[in-house]
């Protein structure tokens, strides 16, 4: 990790749909944990749609009818699931293509620092950036076991806390809505990518003031 410069700006990042295509690694742990509660499993578009929100916040939405309690213990459920299926040796979710250039080129920006704000675990997001040997290049990792589930600020506000650096220097880069309207809850940019989980359309009514198309452009927007 390279030292803090003196002006700093921050780019802060969503994981699942924005960094790596995780859709087929969730929804396998999805049908595992709900069929571990004689649930029927929901379906990929319902999925694909609560992806970036914490474990017991998704699950409440995908079965408004279950309980607090019920949705604890899905998303606890779901968790057993995912870490048994990595367990026995399943290939973590791949970096979507041209990802690693865009991190490794704002990595050397002298005055850019690197942040994420996941609805991820901590523990599933250090085995992620383990394997694609990501974590040597970010300043702040934000993830859902120390924070309110997104769109809540507050990932964005310990982000900014905790490297210095000013809301009106910062961005957040995210394929959802609920990464869209957190940015501008904390007073950050908001900036959609077009390759994730929710449309650009979605994204932009949601308080996008731009949408990369691909990593080459959100390379050139960041720039």
């Amino acid at each position: 990790m390279t030292p803090r410069p003196d002006h700093p700006r921050l780019v802060l990042f969503d994981v699942d749909g924005t960094l790596v295509d995780s859709l087929d690694h969730i929804m396998a742990a999805m049908e595992r944990a709900f069929a571990a509660r004689d649930l029927p499993p929901p379906s990929r578009a319902a999925v694909r749609e609560i992806i970036g929100l914490s474990l017991e916040e998704a699950m409440a939405r995908l079965v408004p009818a279950l309980s607090a309690e019920a949705c604890r213990a899905l998303a606890a459920a779901y968790r057993q699931a995912f870490f048994d299926l990595h367990s026995r040796g399943g290939a973590d979710a791949p970096l979507f293509a041209g990802i690693d250039r865009v991190i490794a080129a704002l990595a050397a920006d002298p005055v850019t620092l690197l942040g994420v704000a996941t609805g991820k675990s901590r523990r599933g997001l250090d085995r992620l950036f383990a394997a694609h040997d990501l974590a040597r290049h970010f300043h702040t990792l934000q993830t859902a076991d120390a924070h309110p589930s997104k769109p809540h600020p507050a990932m964005v506000l310990a982000a900014l806390a905790e490297t210095g650096v000013r809301p009106e220097r910062a961005v957040m880069v995210g394929d959802t809505t609920y990464d869209m309207e957190m940015a501008r809850a904390a007073g950050i940019v908001p900036i959609g990518v077009a390759w994730g989980y929710h449309s650009p359309a979605a994204l932009m009514a949601a308080g996008a003031q731009a949408i990369a198309g691909d990593p080459v452009a959100l390379l050139d927007m960041l720039d």
